[in-house]
C-alpha cells in the first residue's frame, strides 16, 4: 500500500462509455486488479491481518485468553478465536454473565406503585433504604429478568410523567429518559402513539386494547322513615291543613244557619238524622279523604254545594300524592344522569377533568386542534366563489365542536395533578355531581375495590400498552419473542385476573335496582300507623278516668238523693198520722191531664245509623 501511495498512481476504478475507446480507463482498472491481487496474496502469509470476504474487511488476527480472578490469582479458564470460537480448559465452564438494564417505569395503579404497609399505610423499604414497589408492570418485569436472564434497577422519572413532548421538540417523563439514554427498557402504562414511535421502539403489545373511560360515583340514596311527608312541600301540607279546617266550619255554619238543613227542618226530615256539629263537621272533612268516604253527607243545597267542591279538592290532591310518591321512590333507583362522552359534553351540571400533561389531556387537545382545522378548511371551501364548490355552501357548520367544548370545561375546573387525586374528587362528590376521565384500566382498578364508583358509557379512542425501548435497540426482537411465548401460556390473562379481580365487587352491599322499596323509604307510614294506636290507647285510658270520675260523682248525688228523699219518707209518715194531705208536686202539676197522644207510624232505621239519642 504504501508502494502505491508513493509511485501516484492512481487505484480508483474508472468508467467509460461504449461508443468511444477508452485506453485511460482499461489502464487505471488494471492497475487495481494488480493491487488487489498483490494484496491478497500477502493476506494469505500475514499473521497480524486477515481478509473476511463475507464483509470485505481487512481485520486484526486475535486470540483471546480468557481468565478469572479467583481468591487473588488469575487462573485460566480457555481461549478464544475466530476460527475455533471458545475452547474451555478441561474441568471449566463458562457461562455467560447476568446482563444489567436501567428499567423506566411510573406510578400508575395497579400497573405499578410503591408497596404500603396496610396497617399504618407507610411506604415499604427494602436493606437498601429504597421504596419497594408492585404492580402488574413489576411482576411482569421480574417474569422478563428471569427468563431473559438479566438483574435490572427501577428508575423513576424525575417529574414522574409518562412523557410528553415539548415545545423545543424535547420530550420529558419516561420517554425523555429513554431518548437520552438514561433508561434501557420502559416498562409501564405507557400507550403507543405516533408521535413517540418517531423517537422510540415499541415492543409487541403486552395488554388488551385500554382506552379513555369515565368514572362517576354512585348517587348516595338519602333514605328516610318519612319519605312519604317529603312528596308534598311545607307550605302544600300547611295548605291542606288549612282547607281541611275551614270546610269544617264552613259545614258546620252552614248546617246551623241554613233553613234547609236537617236541624232546622223537622217537617221534611222527621226521621233522626246526622246532626253536623263543629266536631261532627272535622270528622266528616277529615274522613273524606279516605276511601271510605265521610259518612252521610248534609242536606242542605249550600252545604252539599261546598261538599262537592271540597271532594273534587280531595280527589285532586290523593291523585297528585299518589303520582309525586311514585315517582319520588322510583328516582332513588334510576340510573346514572349521563351514559357518554356526548352526554357529558353537552350538560351542565356534573364538572370533570382530566391529569394535568397526561396523554388523555394531550387527546382531547389534539381533538380540538382538529376541529379548528376542519372548521378553518371549511370556511375556506364555503367562502370560496368558483362555481364547482358550490355544493359545500351549507348554512350551518357541519360538524359538531364537541372536544372544544370539553377541553374548555376541563380548563375551567382545573386538571389535578394525579391519578388519585382525581379518584379523591370523585369521591367526595356525594350528589355524583363530578366526573373523572382516565384511563379505562386504572378506573376499572378502582371500580373493582370502591363499592361507590361506577364507570359509565363505552371505552373511547383504544390504544393498546406496550414495552419501549431505544430506537433501533437489540431488544426489542428479543423481548417480542418473549412476550409472544408468555401469550400462549396465557401467562397476562392469570396476571389481570389477579390485578382486576371482579370478584371483590361481591363484597359491596346489594344494589340490584329491582328489589323494590325497602322499609327504611315506607317506614314512615308503619311508624304513623303505631303513633295512632298509641293515641288510641291513651284516649281509652282518658276515657276510662273520665268514665269513672263521671260515675262516682253521679254516684254521690244519688246517694244525696236517696238521703234526701229518706227525709222526705219520714216527714210523709209524720204527716199521715196528722191525716194532713200532700201538697201537688210540680211533676204533678206539669202532668197533662186528658186523653194520651195516640203514635201514628213508626219509622225504623238501620242499626249502625249515625244519630245521636
Amino acid at each position: 500500500m504504501s508502494e502505491v501511495q508513493k509511485s501516484g498512481i492512481s487505484v480508483e476504478p474508472k468508467s467509460g462509455t461504449c461508443e468511444v475507446k477508452n485506453s485511460s480507463v482499461s489502464v487505471a482498472n488494471a492497475t487495481v486488479d494488480s493491487f488487489n491481487k498483490n494484496l491478497m496474496a500477502r493476506l494469505t502469509t500475514n499473521d497480524t491481518f486477515e481478509y473476511l470476504s463475507d464483509i470485505r474487511m481487512i481485520v486484526y488476527r486475535a486470540e483471546i485468553e480468557l481468565r478469572t480472578l479467583n481468591r487473588g490469582s488469575l487462573q485460566k479458564l480457555g481461549d478464544w478465536s475466530r476460527s475455533k470460537k471458545i475452547t474451555t480448559v478441561p474441568g471449566k465452564q463458562i457461562l455467560p454473565a447476568k446482563r444489567f438494564f436501567r428499567i423506566g417505569t411510573a406510578e400508575a395503579i395497579p400497573w405499578s406503585g410503591i408497596k404500603k404497609d396496610p396497617v399504618t399505610g407507610e411506604p415499604i423499604k427494602d436493606a437498601d433504604n429504597n421504596d419497594v414497589w408492585e404492580g402488574y408492570c413489576v411482576d411482569f418485569i421480574q417474569k422478563l429478568s428471569e427468563d431473559m436472564n438479566f438483574d435490572y434497577e427501577l428508575v423513576i422519572p424525575a417529574d414522574g410523567t409518562f412523557g410528553i413532548k415539548l415545545p423545543n421538540e424535547k420530550w420529558t417523563g419516561l420517554v425523555g429518559d429513554l431518548v437520552r439514554g438514561e433508561t434501557d427498557i420502559v416498562v409501564a402504562a405507557l400507550t403507543m402513539t405516533s408521535e413517540r414511535e418517531e423517537i422510540i421502539d415499541f415492543v409487541a403489545p403486552y395488554f388488551e386494547q385500554a382506552g379513555i373511560s369515565i368514572v362517576i360515583r354512585k348517587p348516595v340514596r338519602k333514605t328516610s322513615l318519612f319519605k312519604f311527608m317529603t312528596v308534598l312541600r311545607v307550605e302544600v301540607w300547611l295548605s291542606i291543613v288549612g282547607a281541611l279546617t275551614l270546610t269544617g266550619i264552613m259545614i258546620w255554619v252552614l248546617d246551623k244557619y241554613s233553613p234547609y238543613s236537617a236541624r232546622n227542618n223537622k217537617r221534611l226530615y222527621p226521621y233522626p238524622c246526622r246532626e253536623f256539629t263543629l266536631k261532627e263537621s272535622f270528622w266528616f272533612a277529615l274522613t273524606s279523604f279516605t276511601p271510605q268516604g265521610g259518612g252521610e253527607a248534609p242536606k242542605a243545597l249550600s252545604s252539599r254545594t261546598l261538599v262537592a267542591a271540597y271532594w273534587l279538592f280531595v280527589v285532586l290532591m290523593l291523585a297528585t300524592f299518589t303520582a309525586n310518591l311514585a315517582a319520588f321512590l322510583t328516582v332513588e333507583r334510576m340510573q346514572s344522569p349521563v351514559q357518554s362522552l356526548e352526554q357529558l359534553a353537552r350538560q351542565s351540571r356534573i364538572n370533570y377533568t382530566v391529569v394535568a400533561n397526561s396523554n388523555i389531556h394531550q387527546y382531547f387537545i389534539n381533538m380540538k386542534n382538529a376541529e379548528d382545522k376542519l372548521y378553518t378548511v371549511w370556511k375556506e371551501i364555503t367562502l370560496n366563489s368558483t362555481s364547482d364548490q358550490i355544493e359545500y355552501r351549507v348554512w350551518d357548520y357541519p360538524i359538531k365542536e364537541q372536544y372544544s367544548h370539553i377541553l374548555q370545561a376541563i380548563t375551567q375546573v382545573g386538571p389535578v395533578k394525579t391519578t388519585s387525586e382525581g379518584f379523591e374528587k370523585v369521591i367526595s362528590s356525594e350528589n355524583a355531581e363530578f366526573a373523572f376521565i382516565h384511563h379505562s384500566s386504572e378506573i376499572k382498578y378502582e371500580v373493582t375495590r370502591n363499592c361507590n364508583l361506577t364507570e359509565v358509557g363505552e371505552v373511547f379512542a383504544e390504544q393498546p400498552f406496550a414495552i419501549a425501548v431505544q430506537q433501533g435497540s437489540h431488544l426489542q426482537e428479543e423481548i417480542s419473542k418473549r412476550i409472544l411465548d408468555l401469550q400462549k401460556d396465557r401467562y397476562f390473562e392469570a396476571l389481570a385476573s389477579k390485578y382486576w379481580n371482579q370478584s371483590l365487587k361481591g363484597m359491596c352491599p346489594n344494589s340490584d335496582d329491582n328489589e323494590g322499596i325497602t322499609l327504611e323509604s315506607l317506614g314512615g307510614v308503619f311508624i304513623a300507623t303505631l303513633f295512632g294506636l298509641a293515641l288510641a290507647m291513651i284516649t281509652l285510658a282518658g276515657e276510662v278516668i273520665y268514665y269513672r270520675k263521671r260515675n262516682a260523682t253521679q254516684i254521690k248525688k244519688q246517694k244525696k238523693r236517696k238521703d234526701k228523699g229518706y227525709k222526705k219518707h219520714v216527714k210523709r209518715k209524720s204527716l199521715d198520722k196528722l191525716q194532713l194531705k200532700p201538697a201537688p208536686t210540680v211533676s204533678l202539676i206539669d202532668k197533662p191531664f186528658g186523653p194520651k197522644t195516640r203514635v201514628s207510624h213508626i219509622s225504623v232505621y238501620p242499626r249502625q245509623f249515625p244519630f245521636k239519642d
